[in-house]
């Protein structure tokens, strides 16, 4: 397996149209992982302070509409 210096080398030299397909794709990668960790955080119940909060500010009046 090729190391990240190595890689980030070759990213560097990477003609612009190719360096916009790489970057798309990681943004696309990345996305995707963070959505699967905030559905296992959502699930689990780690994220269930977020809501208490949320009904907290919402009944004390504190919330404004977007």
């Amino acid at each position: 397996m090729r190391s990240a210096s190595e890689i980030q080398i070759d990213i560097q030299t990477l003609p612009k149209q190719e360096y916009i397909k790489l970057a798309q794709w990681f943004s696309e990668y990345d996305g995707k992982a963070w959505d699967k960790e905030i559905i296992k955080d959502s699930q689990s119940g780690r994220l269930d302070f977020l809501v208490d909060e949320a009904l907290t500010e919402k009944n004390n009046g504190k919330l404004k509409e977007i």
